[in-house]
């Protein structure tokens, strides 16, 4: 595993955006120790090559460094941060968006006996693993290529469709599998995270989502839970608070506004689940966010 060519590259053309020549090829580089931070997770191949990362999804932690990946089959509202990084010693990974379409296609193209048989159940919406040798020297060969610009439009997509064959195949195969599969249990869940993810501030009842995802309620219910590691009212909470912090990072003077924009009802219910979630009540987060 060339895991030395590996940072160097990413060293080397690490910007501050993430961004890349490469569509959906994200570079990141952290050079101290960070808080804990919210975000969506995105549907996402995450490879660190330096540092460590701590995860947490519900009540589940997961961590993973230097020669790991991992998963994101759906998006999650997460909290993530750094650690054991310094600017003599920063964390560098590379990222990959996960494009249902493209996996859905090589799912058609694969011949029979080519992927491994199908595991029982829904599988979690985050996963870690060891890359193996072939993936990162697929991710190497990719981020070559941004040396060689005028080779990105030819190449570039044929090794990406490498990096997703060896995820199709390996550990956290049926994950990424079921990420291509229209009527698979993560696609339900999938479709129901959209519809919390865009309708948060609303009132549901879990029977009505399920209806939407194409599910009886209990299969739904242990579905959504297998993915998610939450219930549907504490992935929309969870949602409604990310949004609240956003909105209090450019306005930190209308708590109350914002905390009924986002779907509360009760300002100091509000403040309480904020501050359980963030550590500090939404007017004191709200200045330091701002400074």
């Amino acid at each position: 595993m060339d895991l030395d060519e590996l940072r160097a590259l990413l060293h080397r053309h690490a910007r501050p955006d993430t961004t890349t020549a490469i569509e959906d090829v994200l570079i990141s580089k952290v050079e101290g120790e960070t808080e804990p931070s919210s975000s969506m997770s995105g549907t996402v191949l995450a490879l660190i090559a330096q540092g460590a990362k701590h995860i947490a999804l519900g009540d589940r932690v997961y961590e993973y460094g230097a020669g790991q990946y991992l998963i994101a089959s759906v998006d999650l509202p997460i909290t993530g941060h750094y650690v054991g990084v310094s600017p003599e010693h920063p964390a560098v990974g590379f990222g990959l968006t996960l494009r249902p379409a493209a996996i859905a296609d090589l799912l058609l193209r694969a011949g029979p006996g080519d992927l491994p048989p199908a595991g029982g159940g829904t599988p979690s919406g985050l996963a870690v693993s060891a890359a193996s040798d072939g993936l990162v020297d697929a991710v190497v060969r990719l981020l070559r290529l941004l040396d060689e610009p005028r080779d990105i439009t030819v190449l570039a997509p044929l090794v990406k469709r490498e990096i997703l064959w060896r995820l199709i195949t390996g550990e956290q195969g049926a994950a990424v599998r079921q990420l291509g599969l229209a009527d698979s249990g993560l696609s339900h869940v999938a479709r129901a995270v959209r519809w919390i993810r865009d309708h948060f501030a609303q009132q549901f009842r879990v029977d009505e989502v399920a209806r939407l995802a194409g599910m009886s309620a209990s299969a739904f219910y242990r579905n959504f839970q297998a993915v998610t590691a939450m219930s549907p009212i504490q992935f929309q909470k969870q949602i409604r608070l990310q949004q609240a912090r956003l909105l209090l990072a450019a306005d930190p003077t209308d708590v109350t506004g914002i905390s009924r924009r986002v779907g509360y009802d009760s300002p100091s219910q509000f403040s309480r689940e904020y501050r359980r979630q963030f550590g500090a009540p939404p007017s004191l987060d709200a200045v330091r966010l701002r400074a």
